[in-house]
């Protein structure tokens, strides 16, 4: 019946949740605080001993941690009266002292005749079921034979057949004194489109009755007997009674089954539900037929947090899946996600059972994929990143797929999740998950082998390359923001000295968490004073994007111009190295003259803070050059004994 406006509201009003439900369960008076309405209880909808069931009594909500059981007085007393909800308005109607408004004819019209349908279908199901111990049913109890269903399980699932004739559901239903127009209207039969009488919807046909959450039957799926049916598994049409987009498969007993702890396991079909369900995981569902929904996936959160969606391990089941995913992202939020079981190649659930039985499963489901892991999969398998494009190619993709989702605080841990799975696809040089003595990471020294052994390195001149380190690593933490414009650049800093190195992996890969997220990330996994050491530097304290830590066009200059100094001391090494391989015991003018021009091109690219007060001279090319480090770079080249000889 249809209720007018602000009826429910004025009966919600008017009753205490808390009294409602204290006739059904025993407060924990520890926990609970009845001043404020705050009560706590053992769960009465599923067993336990501790009290995970609350009920606001202000908010007139109850939930259950354990189960996640929600609702109001009016769903609270469906639930444990097992009555309808108007039944359910009108009980606590009679206990506020509210008079039941008058019904609404059209409603309870409608409502009348949605009750005689599912009396139909239920002698439906009656009849399929004597149907498949008939003669007639010998190949579909062959057939579930062959299958390992035997007979607990077919009275479990109400398993039936429908016979292999025209009228035989309607002449049945006819008998019993059934109208036509419910017969029609349950979907079980088809009106003649050349006049004659209607015919069944299902012949020779396995029957699977497919029942709502409260447990009526609503439709029903059946297996075709004949391999060259053209429909492998059909099922009901589209009814007053029936939503395909809007049902689960065995609901109601899965979401008994998650109340008790069980996982929820969204399979592909009716036999995968009950070849899980029979070997003990009873919280089995699957959609109808088609791809999960968004009102399905809606259903399923509010059975479990996290189900697990198991599907076959082919191309179908893979594209299945990533299908699932998109639908996800955008419905995702903190606590609500899912996870992914790949069967064997060829294989699902009910093939792994009877091949391998219930441990081959358990073992796929306790390592079930988070969802971001197969996002990933889907995007990489197979694929090579072997040129930037490919590369950028990828992060565009992944940047898209993650900015479908709406919790903000979800899509920052996708991202740097994301990202940690990019780090090791592009550096496997260094690991990211490498961890040494305390958590902390251990990376392989980063410094190129050339870098090492340059004659510069070995003349003692990294001082000042450490210096424009420290300050561009002080100056992001100050802006981490900046890393994404900067991010291959400072991948390629060489970092000779070792914290450095351990805080630029740090930064590069917890930039996206913020300023103060970051420093609490590098002081858990490098000590508290690993910021102090780096900012105590007198160096690095006075520099101007430091000191104004967050003003972005400073640091950006800063980080840039030093990047620069850095890049061109390091070409500067590359080339001192080169010539000085070539040096064996002997050299030439020529090589003298490389010495000397890398000495001229270094001494262009170094300014210290005391610039203005250096000595300069002017160089052969007419170069402006620091005499002080001219010389020291001139005593070292005397040291090397030269000799002329033809090459």
């Amino acid at each position: 019946m249809s209720l007018p406006p602000g009826f429910l509201d004025e009966l919600r009003t008017r009753t205490s949740l808390s009294q409602v439900v204290g006739r059904k369960v025993m407060w924990d008076t520890r926990k609970s605080n009845q001043g404020k309405g705050d009560m706590w209880a053992p769960c009465p909808f599923h067993q336990e001993k501790s009290a995970s069931f609350h009920v606001d009594d202000r908010k007139g909500y109850y939930y259950c941690f354990g189960c996640h059981a929600k609702g109001d007085a009016i769903s609270f007393v469906r639930e444990t009266e097992n009555v309808d909800f108007i039944e359910a308005v009108r009980i606590l109607a009679g206990e506020a002292g509210m008079p039941m408004p008058e019904r609404d004819p059209q409603a309870q019209a409608k409502a009348d005749k949605r009750t005689e349908l599912a009396e139909v279908m239920e002698m439906a199901v009656n009849h399929f079921r004597l149907q498949l111990k008939t003669a007639a049913g010998q190949p579909a109890r062959d057939y579930l034979d062959r299958r390992k269903l035997g007979q607990k399980g077919q009275d479990r699932f109400e398993i039936g057949f429908a016979a292999d004739a025209w009228q035989g559901l309607w002449d049945h239903l006819k008998n019993k004194g059934v109208e036509d127009d419910l017969i029609l209207g349950c979907g079980l039969a088809k009106p003649s489109q050349k006049g004659g009488k209607p015919y069944d919807t299902f012949r020779n046909r396995i029957m699977f009755p497919i029942r709502d959450a409260r447990g009526r039957c609503i439709a029903f799926g059946g297996r075709a007997m004949d391999p060259n049916d053209n429909a492998k598994y059909l099922n009901s049409p589209e009814t007053e009674l029936f939503d395909k987009s809007r049902t689960l498969y065995n609901q109601g007993p899965a979401r008994e089954a998650a109340g008790k702890g069980q996982p929820l396991i969204v399979a592909e079909g009716y036999m995968d539900v009950i070849a899980l369900a029979m070997a003990g995981f009873g919280a089995a569902v699957a959609p109808l037929g088609t791809a999960v929904t968004e009102h399905q996936l809606q259903m399923l959160w509010r059975i479990s947090d996290e189900p697990i969606i198991a599907l076959d391990g082919d191309t179908a089941g893979m594209r299945a899946a990533y299908r699932v995913i998109d639908l996800a992202l955008p419905l995702i939020e903190a606590g609500k996600s899912l996870r992914f079981v790949l069967m064997p190649e060829g294989k699902d659930p009910d093939d792994l059972i009877r091949a391998e039985g219930a441990r081959a499963v358990q073992a796929l489901l306790d390592k079930a994929l988070p969802m971001v892991l197969l996002l990933w999969k889907h995007e990489t398998d197979g694929r090579e990143f072997d040129s930037p494009e490919r590369k950028a190619a990828l992060d565009k993709t992944l940047r898209e797929k993650i900015k479908l989702i709406r919790d903000p605080s979800i899509r920052g841990h996708y991202g740097q999740a994301i990202k940690d799975m990019r780090w090791q696809l592009f550096n496997p040089r260094r690991t990211p998950v490498a961890r040494g003595k305390g958590g902390k990471w251990q990376p392989e020294p980063t410094a190129r082998a050339s870098t090492k052994s340059s004659l510069l390195v070995a003349a003692g001149d990294k001082a000042e390359t450490h210096l424009r380190e420290a300050v561009i690593l002080a100056t992001l933490l100050g802006c981490p923001e900046l890393i994404e414009e900067f991010e291959v650049a400072i991948d390629r800093m060489e970092c000779l000295d070792r914290r450095h190195s351990d805080l630029r992996e740090i930064i590069l890969r917890h930039w996206h968490s913020g300023a103060e997220a970051l420093k609490g990330e590098i002081e858990a996994r490098l000590g508290p004073d690993a910021l102090e050491k780096l900012m105590s530097l007198p160096h690095v304290a006075l520099t101007p994007s430091v000191r104004n830590a967050g003003d972005k066009d400073v640091a950006r200059m800063a980080v840039a111009e030093e990047l620069a100094k850095l890049e061109a001391e390091r070409g500067v090494s590359a080339e001192v190295s080169e010539a000085a391989e070539d040096i064996v015991g002997i050299a030439d003018e020529g090589v003298t003259w490389r010495l000397g021009q890398a000495a001229e091109a270094r001494n262009r690219a170094v300014r210290s803070q005391q610039e203005d007060t250096t000595e300069y001279e002017l160089g052969d090319n007419g170069a402006r050059i620091n005499r002080g480090e001219r010389e020291q770079f001139e005593a070292l080249i005397d040291k090397i004994t030269f000799s002329k000889s033809g090459r």
